[in-house]
C-alpha cells in the first residue's frame, strides 16, 4: 500500500480514537451514479457481486436521468443487494452522489463509477487502511497504479488540479480526482455538499482537508476510455475543479 508522500503515517484525522484501535465496520455503501451507461452498467453490477470483502455491502445505483435505455438494464438488475433510485432528469454526478449518500446505511462510503474505468477487484486495497486504523479517508491514485490509456489532456489535467490541491490545502495528493473515494462515515458528518456536477471531487476533498483529516492514498488500477466510448468529462469540468477548489478554500465552511 502506498500512502501519499509526505502524509502522516496513520492517516488519522481529529476524530479518530486517541488509542489508535480499529474502528469495527460493518457494512460498507457503494454508491453508484450512473448516467446513459446502458452498455457498461451490467458489467459493473457483475463484477461488484463477485468482489470479496471483510464486510458486508449494499450497493446503490442512482439512474441520473438516463435516456439510452439504461434504466430496462437496471430494472433487471435490481434484488435485495442492489437498490436502484432514480432521477427524473439528469441532474449530474455529485446530485447522483448525494442521493445516494441520503440513503446509504453504511458506516463506510464508497464511490464506484459505471464505466468500467474502475475495477472493484481494487476495493480490498482500498479498505486495507481504514480496517487496520491507519485512515479515515482513502483516495485511489491512478497515478501510482497500473494505468491504461489516460488521454494526455485528462493526464495533464488531474495532475496540475492535484498540484493547485497540494499548493492550497497544504496536502500531498497525486489524484485528487479519482472516482475511488473511500469514507468513514463519521469523517462526512456536518458536511454539507452543494456541487451538483463532477465538482463534487474538489468540494468534498476540499472540505474533507480543511477539517483537519489527512487523506491516504493506494494505487488502483485503471483504463480510460476515449470520447467516442461515452467519457463524459472535459476541460469545462476541469475549469470549474479548478474554481471549487479556490472558492473552498476561502469561504467559510461548515463547524
Amino acid at each position: 500500500m502506498a500512502e501519499a508522500e509526505g502524509n502522516d503515517t496513520d492517516g488519522r484525522g481529529p476524530g479518530d480514537p486517541g488509542d489508535g484501535d480499529p474502528h469495527v465496520y460493518r457494512l460498507l455503501s457503494v454508491i453508484v451514479p450512473v448516467f446513459n451507461e446502458r452498455v457498461t452498467v451490467a458489467e459493473v453490477l457483475r463484477r461488484i457481486r463477485a468482489v470479496e470483502v471483510p464486510v458486508e455491502v449494499e450497493v446503490i445505483v442512482v439512474d441520473d436521468g438516463s435516456s439510452d435505455g439504461t434504466d430496462k438494464v437496471l430494472s433487471a438488475l435490481g434484488d435485495s443487494t442492489v437498490r436502484i433510485l432514480t432521477h427524473e432528469v439528469n441532474r449530474g454526478k455529485g446530485a447522483a452522489i448525494r442521493t445516494g449518500m441520503g440513503a446509504a446505511r453504511g458506516d463506510l462510503l464508497l464511490v464506484q463509477d459505471a464505466d468500467l474505468e474502475y475495477d472493484p477487484e481494487d476495493w480490498p486495497i482500498l479498505l486495507e487502511p481504514i480496517l487496520r486504523g491507519k485512515a479515515q479517508v482513502v483516495y485511489g491514485s491512478r497515478f501510482t497504479g497500473q494505468r491504461k490509456n489516460m488521454m494526455p489532456l485528462h493526464w495533464v489535467g488531474n495532475r496540475f488540479l492535484s498540484l493547485v490541491t497540494n499548493i492550497l490545502y497544504s496536502s500531498t495528493m497525486s489524484d485528487m480526482e479519482t472516482c475511488y473515494k473511500l469514507f468513514d462515515r463519521r469523517v462526512l458528518e456536518g458536511i454539507t455538499i452543494q456541487s451538483d456536477k463532477f465538482d463534487f471531487e474538489p468540494e468534498i476533498t476540499a472540505k474533507v482537508l480543511r477539517r483537519g483529516y489527512r487523506i491516504y492514498e493506494v494505487p488502483i488500477s485503471y483504463a480510460g476510455r476515449e470520447i467516442s466510448e461515452g467519457k463524459k468529462i472535459t476541460w469545462r469540468d476541469g475549469a470549474g475543479a479548478l474554481r471549487a477548489l479556490i472558492k473552498y478554500r476561502f469561504t467559510r465552511i461548515e463547524p
